[in-house]
C-alpha cells in the first residue's frame, strides 16, 4: 500500500539536461519496484498548489543510515518542477508512493530490450538490475533529441550487454528515433520481452513493432 511520508533531501545535482533529486523515503524505499512512481507536494506546506507532481522511481536504497533513500530525475519544466530542481539540503518534500503497477518481470532467463526516451528511461536502471540478477540478457536502446537530452548512458552501458543510442540531431549514437534501430535490435537479439519507457508517440511505435514480433511490452 502506498504510505505518505516527509521527505528530507539529501542532494539535488544535475546530470546533463536534467537533475537528480535525492530523498530520504523510509517505507516508500522497501517497497518501491523497477516502474512505480511517487508523487510529490511542490512549494512546502504554506503553498497553494493543489496538484502533486509524479516522478518515475529512478533508484532505491532500502537500507542505511537515512532507513531508505530514493532517487527521481526531474526536467524542469515550469514552476513545481523549478521548486523541486531549487530545492537544498535539508529540506522537506512530502512523497506519496509507491504508486502505479512496476514492471512484470519474466519468470525464465530470456533476451530482453529496454528501449528508453529522454529522462524517461530514469525506471529502466533498476529494471536492467533485476534482470540481469536473473540470469536474463539484456540490450537497451536510448534515444533523445540531442546529446544534452540523454539520461544515463554510461551507466546503463554498463549494465546491458550492448547499448545503442539515437538522438534526432545526431550528436551521438545514430542519427534518427529509437523506432528506426528498434527491429533490427529485436531480431539481432532474439528478444523475448521489450520494455519501454519515454514519451507516448515512442511507446506507441515500439508497442507495435514489438507486437509484430511476437515480443510483448
Amino acid at each position: 500500500m502506498p504510505v505518505q511520508v516527509k521527505g528530507e533531501v539529501l542532494d539535488v545535482r544535475r546530470v546533463g539536461a536534467y537533475f537528480m533529486l535525492s530523498l530520504t523515503a523510509p517505507g516508500i524505499s522497501d517497497a518501491a519496484r523497477p516502474g512505480h512512481f511517487v508523487t510529490l507536494g511542490i512549494g512546502g506546506d504554506e503553498s497553494g498548489a493543489l496538484l502533486r507532481r509524479a516522478f518515475a522511481v529512478h533508484q532505491v536504497q532500502s537500507r542505511g543510515v537515512y532507513g531508505g533513500t530514493l532517487d527521481l530525475v526531474i526536467s524542469v519544466h515550469g514552476k513545481g518542477t523549478k521548486w523541486l530542481a531549487d530545492r537544498r539540503r535539508h529540506d522537506v518534500v512530502d512523497i506519496v508512493g509507491p504508486l502505479g503497477r512496476p514492471f512484470v518481470l519474466p519468470r525464465q532467463s530470456v533476451s530482453c530490450v529496454l528501449v528508453g526516451g529522454g529522462y524517461g528511461a530514469a525506471p529502466l536502471f533498476m529494471l536492467a538490475e533485476q534482470l540481469r540478477d536473473r540470469g536474463c540478457r539484456v540490450e537497451a536502446v536510448l534515444g533523445a533529441s540531442t546529446e544534452e537530452k540523454l539520461f544515463g548512458a554510461l551507466e546503463l552501458k554498463r549494465l546491458a550487454s550492448n547499448l545503442t543510442i539515437t538522438t534526432d540531431d545526431g550528436s551521438m549514437g545514430e542519427r534518427g528515433r529509437v523506432p528506426d534501430v528498434l527491429p533490427a535490435i529485436m531480431d539481432r537479439a532474439e528478444a523475448s520481452v521489450v520494455y519501454a519507457c519515454g514519451p507516448m508517440p515512442m511507446l506507441q511505435q515500439v508497442a507495435r513493432q514489438a507486437s509484430a514480433r511476437s515480443a510483448y511490452s
